[in-house]
């Protein structure tokens, strides 16, 4: 299928931080926001200098090593207009999003780019590329949207060999749909909204929400096993992607969209969290679903953390199946009060109704408040049933329901949270995340943890850090806990970052937990690797990417442990 879409018209995100210009997080509508930074972190954003865009004409960019004849080899495949050696196409190829990367690039750090950009049209060109790339002994990297932050896309320094980074952006079809199966084949291309909007256009929706969905691709979904918002009724990427199309040198991969299969050890599992070390995706076929006649988010109070899990336990082993399950512990529960805009969501309700005094009422102490949002999805009296099982079981842990008024909080944070590392970067201060999963019964424990873990950093520090979390993505043996955590730089921004993340993470596998729920490995978690998964664990996967690319052509460095 030849996809006439220019590579003009393939969007980026900005070089220096997430999303597009011209937008980015602003306070000024949200008067809780400055009291609150300068109580968790000490940040005074009435007098803190905010740093302005960077110059791109003062970066350092690495020269590329592409030699004219390979570069005219790779043209001859794509049309010289859908290859570049530019500097700035090459630096936005260079690295993901995560907090490391954005500080290197910020301060000027960029060891090694690729040398070498290609947009092919279709899954044709992407063969004679990784043919001509392999046969050079170049190295590939597949490029979806630039979203990850895992450390999974970066070149590794000191690598001689030509880099080329194979950027996906024109294979962004919807390409049909098996509308008795629901069924949709999906060029690996495609992001979120483009993929979306083809999609409702005819009825159907794909269910999978992720925080970077309106930046990432359904390639790379299926390259770090991503998860979405709404996981708990439409499940992980894992669930929803049933079929594959993966170039490698010589051919393609191909994993037909059947429901199960008894193939022995499944090939399919082998791609899903590959991050590009075992080819090049070109094709998803995915498990759509039709739009739900009503979508409804509810927000509901516990009087504390454990109560709160508890009630999230006892919905995921009950008849009832909301689409998502989400409660925050009562430090996020604050912030999320703190970032709601002028009278809206449920600072509305807290400010301008009875609520404060019924909880106080209760007993409860309202520093200890967390709140949840529980989503429900289907036909009306679907959801309208769903909805009295869950009323149930929160009634049962103490909790209080406040209607659907509020869950325009939910909507109006959710794809926005990135641009506020950027700004709290702009200020001097890191925020970044880290994401875990665990058994029901490891949970309160591991929050405790890495809570500690993160004090203990901060104390090394010397300094006023914050940490917050939340619970999402619930499963029946278990839930995803997401961390939070921000502080102020002092004279060695990554060092200090080093110190506090790996303190997380050493948390999490201390405490039965594993090391990334759906971020990836990429070389972030790379570390922890062998006490996630055993030494045969490790042993078993390096055989696997040593047999399939033994001359380490296809992303090297990532996921194994060095």
């Amino acid at each position: 299928m030849t996809n006439a879409i220019d590579r003009n018209a393939v969007h980026h995100m900005k070089w220096w931080g997430w999303g597009v210009d011209g937008v980015g997080f602003h306070h000024e509508d949200k008067p809780g926001f400055a009291p609150f930074v300068k109580f968790a972190v000490g940040l005074d954003l009435g007098t803190a200098v905010r740093t302005g865009e960077p110059s791109f004409d003062d970066l350092n960019v690495p020269l590329s090593n592409a030699t004219e004849e390979f570069t005219a080899e790779l043209a001859s495949i794509v049309g010289a207009e859908n290859v570049t050696t530019d500097d700035m196409a090459r630096v936005v190829h260079t690295y993901g999003k995560s907090i490391r990367d954005l500080i290197r690039v910020r301060s000027n750090t960029i060891l090694r780019s690729p040398d070498v950009v290609i947009y092919p049209a279709d899954e044709a060109e992407v063969q004679q590329i990784v043919d001509a790339a392999v046969a050079a002994n170049a190295v590939i990297i597949p490029f979806g949207g630039g979203s990850n932050i895992a450390g999974s896309l970066e070149p590794i320094p000191g690598e001689a060999r030509t880099i080329v980074s194979l950027d996906l952006g024109r294979l962004r079809a919807v390409i049909d749909i098996d509308t008795d199966s629901g069924l949709a084949r999906i060029q690996a291309g495609s992001q979120g909204p483009d993929l979306e909007e083809q999609l409702n256009k005819q009825g159907w929706t794909i269910g999978h929400f992720p925080d970077s969905f309106t930046h990432s691709t359904v390639g790379g979904w299926v390259a770090t096993r991503s998860s979405g918002m709404q996981s708990d009724k439409y499940g992980d990427i894992a669930n929803i992607a049933r079929g594959m199309r993966v170039v490698r040198p010589g051919g393609v991969l191909v994993l037909r969209p059947l429901p199960s299969t008894s193939s022995g050890p499944s090939v399919r599992e082998m791609i899903l969290g590959s991050e590009g070390k075992l080819g090049v995706i070109t094709e998803v076929t995915v498990q759509v679903h039709r739009i739900p006649e009503k979508r409804d988010v509810y927000a509901y109070f516990f009087p504390n953390w454990k109560s709160g899990i508890a009630a999230m336990q006892a919905i995921s082993e009950s008849d009832a199946t909301p689409s998502i399950t989400r409660i925050s512990d009562s430090r996020e529960t604050s912030f999320s009060l703190a970032t709601s805009k002028n009278r809206k969501g449920v600072s509305k309700f807290m400010a301008e109704s009875a609520l404060p005094g019924i909880m106080k009422a209760k007993g409860w102490n309202l520093d200890d408040i967390c709140l949840s949002f529980i989503g429900f999805e289907g036909s009306v009296s679907h959801a309208k049933h769903q909805k009295s099982l869950v009323d149930d079981i929160v009634k049962k842990h103490g909790g209080m329901g406040v209607g659907s008024g509020p869950g325009i909080l939910y909507d109006q944070k959710k794809f926005d949270t990135p641009y506020l590392r950027d700004f709290l970067l702009d200020m001097g201060a890191a925020g970044d995340v880290s994401e875990t999963a665990a058994p029901w019964s490891k949970l309160v424990g591991v929050h405790e943890a890495v809570y500690a873990a993160a004090r203990g950093a901060y104390e090394q520090l010397g300094n006023d850090g914050w940490i917050m979390s939340h619970m999402s993505h619930s499963y029946h043996s278990g839930a995803c806990l997401y961390f939070t955590f921000a502080f102020t730089f002092g004279d060695d921004p990554i060092a200090e970052y080093n110190l506090v993340k790996n303190a997380i993470q050493q948390a999490f596998v201390d405490n039965h937990a594993t090391i990334s729920h759906h971020h990836g490995v990429g070389l972030e978690h790379s570390p922890w690797l062998t006490q996630d998964i055993s030494e045969e664990g490790v042993k078993i996967m390096t055989g696997l990417f040593e047999s399939a690319d033994p001359a380490q052509n296809f992303n090297p460095g990532k996921i194994l442990p060095k």
